[in-house]
């Protein structure tokens, strides 16, 4: 058996998440492993970096998985590419190291959330965007921003409330710009809790509209309790961008 690596990108919009579910079939991980399935012969498991949720994007998610050696990487390669749904698709495939494990082996995920703050919708991206129509103030929300990175537990945005293990987490950088009428918050961190990143959203969006004050950033993050930070912010908006791995593999 070999091991390979996919770069995988998809249009979340229409799945219910990355993870393989018993009440649904439309998953990321369960149209990879179908597809795979079909080539190989018998079930073969998708590993990925990380699960994103219902409506979530990704540009650069990576998987692993092992296949028989008798496939060459560009016979799965195309076999993928043709009978995956057109709303996902493998950008890249390699063969790596046995020990190779998409989620274990990442050191660092990227995610971008995009804001639509004017009037006149984006007709064309309107699946990748929250569409907020209202003003923020960017400035404010770097304030906030900066002082939500670092390394702290963050179960004030875990929106899993029934979470027991350590939420303990790494936020590297949290980039605010702004583009016309669209404001892009980029996350990096060593990992995310469940809608962590769409929390931490939310919680600046009401920091640039004036609900929030800057010196709540800390408080909220010291409560380590869910019902100090903001809202959730939809699932459309956040992509995730790209995984780093260790350069060993």
């Amino acid at each position: 058996m070999k091991n390979y690596t996919i770069t995988v990108q998809y249009d979340g919009t229409r799945y219910k998440g990355w993870q393989v579910q018993k009440s649904t079939d439309q998953t990321i991980q369960g149209k990879l492993q179908n597809v795979l399935q079909t080539l190989a012969g018998h079930p073969v498991e998708v590993i990925g970096s990380g699960r994103t949720d219902a409506g979530v994007h990704a540009r650069g998610q990576v998987a692993n998985f092992h296949l028989d050696e008798h496939f060459s990487m560009d016979e799965i390669f195309q076999w993928l590419n043709r009978y995956l749904p057109e709303d996902i698709a493998v950008i890249a495939i390699e063969e790596v190291d046995e020990r190779f494990h998409a989620r274990y082996h990442a050191v660092e995920k990227t995610y971008q959330y995009r804001i639509h703050t004017g009037i006149v919708p984006n007709v064309f991206e309107r699946r990748e965007l929250y569409d907020y129509k209202q003003p923020l103030d960017i400035e404010k929300m770097k304030k906030a921003a900066e002082l939500l990175c670092g390394t702290h537990d963050y179960t004030s945005f875990c929106g899993n409330r029934k979470f027991k293990k350590s939420a303990v987490r790494t936020v590297y950088r949290i980039d605010v710009e702004k583009k016309g009428d669209e404001i892009r918050l980029t996350y990096s961190g060593d990992g995310f809790l469940q809608n962590m990143i769409r929390i931490l959203t939310g919680t600046l969006i009401e920091v640039g509209n004036g609900s929030r004050e800057l010196e709540e950033m800390t408080e909220i993050l010291e409560a380590k309790d869910r019902a100090r930070a903001g809202y959730t912010a939809p699932p459309q908006g956040l992509t995730l961008l790209h995984v780093t791995y260790e350069k060993d593999w």
